[in-house]
């Protein structure tokens, strides 16, 4: 899984810029270094299918849902059908070295936990990464592969977006990891052009236009309860960058918003299958 962690340092060598609310990026990477695997589709914030993987010759389809996601800070989480697992990996050029992968421990069917023992297998090691339009393949020094391919972009709406970073120009800060979670900042755009959520201390709804990749919000209204700082520190960033008009872009499963004084959040597409999942890790041997 770290695999993807390794993946996308290496990628981002390369990375190119994004498309405006499509979620898609476009264009070559800039430089010129042949032993650098290219881009020209986002790598962070997106959700990789898991499509199959081939074990001495053998390819076995992956279970329906299984997947590997790698977030802007170089953490990358997977699932193959059952278990949570997460790893960290070394990359240098397109060689990725994978140290042991941790996971959860829930119980699996037979075929299921079969698919992710050779997985977990396969994403450990030296491995070579090759990336062609939007399909992902991770080569072991034996030959074994796992294909992997982009999850079509988030829509912006209908879809749940968990606010988890403030930005301010090229800083960023983390949405406290502590706040209760009927207080976690969330929106979600409607089909009748409004927005509604919760600002990290008060729910809210307002206008929001959307016009090609820019999205202007009307006044906000909600409610006044008052919260601890640290709630009231992130509600005021939130609504901050739902005030007048703001651009938006897509990338994978991140909306980012940003205003014209370059303040603005950066969201994630919320994954309710994380929900309730099992605490206790195990080591893959």
């Amino acid at each position: 899984m770290a695999v993807s962690v390794s993946v996308l340092a290496l990628l981002t060598l390369a990375a190119c810029g994004t498309e405006p609310g499509s979620g898609s990026g476009s264009g070559a990477g800039s430089g010129d270094r042949g032993d650098t695997v290219r881009s020209d589709v986002p790598v962070t914030g997106v959700r990789w299918n898991v499509d199959s993987v081939t074990v001495g010759g053998k390819k076995t389809e992956a279970p329906d849902g299984a997947r590997l996601e790698i977030d802007p800070k170089g953490r990358a989480t997977a699932n193959f059908g059952c278990n949570h697992i997460s790893a960290e990996a070394r990359v240098e050029g397109d060689r990725i070295t994978v140290g042991g992968p941790v996971s959860t421990q829930m119980a699996c069917e037979e075929d299921i936990e079969a698919f992710e023992k050779a997985a977990t297998r396969a994403l450990t090691g030296e491995l070579t990464a090759k990336l062609a339009g939007k399909k992902l393949t991770l080569t072991t020094g034996g030959g074994d592969t796992v294909a992997l391919s982009e999850q079509p972009a988030a829509d912006l709406v209908g879809t749940r977006w968990a606010v988890n970073t403030l930005l301010s120009g090229e800083s960023a800060t983390s949405v406290p990891a502590d706040l209760p979670q009927e207080r976690t900042p969330h929106l979600t755009f409607r089909e009748n052009g409004t927005v509604e959520g919760n600002s990290g201390c008060n729910a809210f709804h307002a206008k929001a236009t959307v016009k090609g990749d820019t999205i202007t919000f009307g006044p906000v209204a909600g409610t006044r309860r008052m919260c601890p700082k640290a709630e009231m520190e992130t509600e005021r960033a939130v609504l901050a960058a739902l005030d007048g008009k703001v651009t938006y872009t897509i990338k994978g499963q991140t909306l980012t918003l940003t205003a014209a004084d370059d303040k603005g959040i950066a969201a994630k597409a919320a994954d309710a299958e994380a929900k309730g999942a099992p605490k206790t890790p195990r080591q893959h041997g």
